[in-house]
């Protein structure tokens, strides 16, 4: 029983999650990318080819294009309802924010960084003093 108990604290790591997820995320969309070069883009290049090139005659199959798009689509909200959303709602229960917006930052006005937090009273490359912003919508 402690195995599985560590088996599955492995597996609620953040960093395990994303990384699934950016996995999965890869593979899809190389499909996605192999079905537009396969149906699209290689029989444009045969038909520009010199007159001998064997090739010619093939078709443009948009049908398998606009099946991988769909294929994609369907799989992202796979991935979306049956990982992130629950992986998100398990974060909540802890107090944690995952998958949300990201943090509103403010610019130097000195050095010009752009990723600097809300709450900062200097900047942390050059420690020019910033002016603070406020975070509800501007009269």
């Amino acid at each position: 029983m402690k195995t599985l108990q560590g088996f599955k604290n492995f597996l609620m790591q953040g960093n395990v999650i994303v990384a699934a997820i950016g996995l999965a995320i890869a593979l899809a969309f190389s499909t996605l990318v192999k079905a537009f070069t396969d149906n699209i883009v290689t029989p444009l290049v045969n038909a520009a080819g010199s007159p001998g090139a064997t090739g010619h005659g093939q078709l443009i199959d948009f049908g398998a294009v606009v099946s991988a798009i769909i294929y994609f689509v369907i799989f992202m909200m796979v991935v979306y309802f049956l990982i992130v959303v629950p992986y998100r709602t398990y974060e909540a229960r802890l107090g944690n924010t995952v998958f949300g917006p990201a943090a509103p930052t403010q610019t130097c006005p000195e050095c010009q960084s752009d990723d600097l937090p809300v709450k900062a009273t200097r900047c942390k490359y050059c420690a020019a003093e910033l002016r603070p912003v406020s975070e509800g919508p501007a009269a």
